[in-house]
Order: structure tokens, then sequence, then C-alpha cells
């Protein structure tokens, strides 16, 4: 009696694991393509000059600011419709005098005193901007002359209110942790493009993204993923969030895994903040994207704990050779990322080494994203990886 409610135990376990494992993903993938198939709304797109405020909000980029400023300077959009705006957020380098050169050209450069956080930026930031458009950019990525344009040409719609650029990752083959992370991040493309096409993603590239300004919200000066809540206030209006392929941001991977690693404990350390700050979401009566939420957001939280779950309720089923294979298939899934974690200076070896490394980094990245979360050790102030 004791053996058989064990084993009910272990299979129930191993089952609800597996099955949540599955469903995040390969099957909410597969229903949101075959959603945005049957599904797909219409966006009316068309070229209109509407009055644009470029902001970008730096912390000591002293090194970066000048290829930024003529970045965007080169950009293939009326400069009477456009805005340039550099706000330092506590800049104790040459940020905000390397920036002030270029004011002659219309670059207007506004320096706040103390390291803040772009939140407490932004909120102090937008409420004084003029223009029917802002778009938000980091320091880091270069865009396309024609990327502002291909952006702005989905205002056109009344119905939306936040578009988000897509993110290019140059240099991914080069390296086991760039092409880990590619074809990751060639996925959540994916992920987000079928959201978009049915109605809306669930938050946008921070690296490149625009937002009709009358919609911002002040948003709480300790949010850590701004991308996120102020797409996903717009949305709670009613907006649609969209997500445009033409309108390229380029960025190189991180070379070495603990610079992926420190990004992407920052930014699931947010998903966990996110859900705290603003409890509607978990409300499918106000959050229209409920089902987009759940499935791309927050289910992925819980994929560490499945995985432990999966492989120890495993164990306790070996007497049953369905289950012996299983668990030599995940002894093997493993045994790849150990060996991509081994051989990391090493030449790419493949997808068969690389993509399990890349899943495990992941996961291992959730685990310490929440224990910084729940200590609150993860700052709003970000220090940028080289």
């Amino acid at each position: 009696m004791v053996f058989d409610a064990l084993m009910f135990s272990s299979l129930t376990w191993f089952w609800c694991s597996t099955g949540l494992l599955v469903y995040t993903y390969f099957g909410y993938p597969l229903i949101i393509w075959l959603w945005a198939l049957w599904g797909r709304r219409h966006v009316n797109r068309k070229t209109t000059m509407r009055s644009v405020s470029i902001v970008v909000v730096a912390h000591n980029e002293e090194e970066r600011i000048d290829a930024r400023i003529q970045n965007l300077l080169a950009l293939d959009y009326p400069r009477n419709f456009l805005e340039i705006i550099i706000a330092s957020d506590g800049s104790s380098d040459r940020t905000v005098s390397r920036a002030q050169r270029y004011q002659e050209r219309g670059v207007r450069v506004i320096e706040y005193r103390g390291n803040r956080g772009k939140p407490a930026v932004l909120n102090d930031l937008i409420p004084q901007l003029k223009s029917e458009i802002v778009v938000f950019l980091d320091t880091r990525q270069r865009i396309s002359p024609e990327a502002l344009s291909a952006l702005l040409m989905n205002f056109e719609d009344p119905q939306t209110g936040v578009v988000s650029g897509e993110l290019i990752l140059e240099g991914e083959s080069d390296t086991e942790v760039g092409e880990g992370v590619g074809f990751y991040w060639r996925y959540e493309k994916f992920i987000r493009s079928c959201e978009s096409r049915v109605d809306s993603t669930v938050g946008v590239t921070g690296a490149f993204y625009a937002i009709r300004r009358k919609l911002y919200e002040s948003i709480p000066e300790e949010t850590i993923l701004d991308d996120v809540l102020i797409p996903m206030r717009i949305a709670r209006q009613g907006y649609r969030v969209l997500f445009e392929s033409k309108a390229r941001a380029y960025d190189k991977v991180f070379k070495r895994a603990e610079a992926e690693f420190t990004r992407k404990v920052r930014t699931i350390a947010g998903n966990f903040q996110l859900f705290t700050l603003e409890p509607w979401l978990f409300n499918p009566f106000i959050n229209r994207l409920w089902f987009q939420t759940y499935s791309h957001k927050l289910s992925r939280l819980f994929s560490p704990f499945c995985l432990v779950t999966t492989l120890a309720s495993n164990v306790l089923l070996l007497d049953l050779t369905f289950y012996r294979v299983v668990l030599v298939l995940q002894l093997l899934f493993y045994s790849a990322a150990t060996i991509g974690y081994r051989t990391q200076s090493a030449k790419k070896k493949g997808p068969l080494v690389n993509i399990p490394y890349a899943f495990c980094l992941l996961n291992w990245a959730t685990i310490i994203g929440f224990f910084r979360f729940i200590l609150r050790r993860q700052r709003v102030t970000w220090q940028k990886a080289r």
C-alpha cells in the first residue's frame, strides 16, 4: 500500500512538472503560432511625420556616448520633427561633457544629480516632453538609419500604444555562449512576433521601443524591468503592444558566460518583482493579456522547480522501463550542458551542447534571480557588463 502511494505520488509529480515544462517551451509557442495564423489582427501602417523625442538614459557611458549620438544623428528622419535627449543619471565620468559637444547639432543634454535609476529619470523627464511619440534607447546598441521610420509607421493605427523594435545579435556564432543565446533569442522573437499578430507582446525590447507619450504612467522608482511594466500598463488602457521586425537594433553577444548570466539574473529578478508590483496581472478580468502573461512570463519562473521535480520523481520510477529511458535522456541532456560549461573557451561544438548549456544557464539564473529578489539584493541601478 505504501509502495502504491509512493508510486502514485511520483507519477503525479513527474507528469505535472514535465507537462508544465513541455507546455511552457513547446506547447505555448505552438498555440500562439496557430492563433497568429488564424486570428491575425490587422494593423494600419503608414509613413506619417510625427513629433518624436528620443530618450537615452545614461550612467557613466563616456566610452559609448559619442557612438550613440552619432548613430542617432544619422537617422533617416526629418530633424525638425526629431528631438534627441541624453539624460545623465548621476554620471561621475565625462558622459555629460562629451554629450554637450553635440548641443549645437540639436542634442539636448539633461543632467540629474545622483544615480537613482532609469525609472526615476523617466518619471521626471517624460511629463516635460511635448512630442507625440517617445522612443527609448540604450547606449550600447546601434540602430539602422531607416529603423525609426519603420517603428513609427505602426502609430498610424489609433489602437497602437507601444511598438518594439527587433534586436539583432551580431557575432552569435563566434562563441559557444553566443550560439546558445542566439538560438534562445530567435526563439523568443518568434513568440513575440506571434503575440503581436494576435494582439500584443508581453514586454518589449528595451534597447529600442516607442510609446505614445500621453499614455505614459509614472512607475515605481524601484522598477527593474521598465520595458515590461510600461508596455503592460499601456496595454491595460486598451492599446496594443506591437513587434516590428523592420525596426532593427544591433548588439554584440557577450563572449563570456558571466556577463550574459549577470544580465539574465537582473531580468529574471525583475520578472519576480513585476508580479508583486502589479498584482492585477494575475486577474483575467483586468489583464486581457492574462493568457500570454502566464504562458510567456510566469510559467518560466517555475521551470527550475519543475526540472528538479521531474528528475527526482523519475528516480523513484525506475521499476518501469519507460522511466529508465527518460532518466537516461535527462542525464545525457545535463551531461551535454556540463560539457558546455567545462569547455566555454573552446571552439563552438554545435547545438547538441550549446542549447542544453544555454538552457541550464537560464534556469540557474532564474534561481539566483529569485533569491536576489526576495533578499532585495538586485539594485534598480544598472552596472553595465563589458
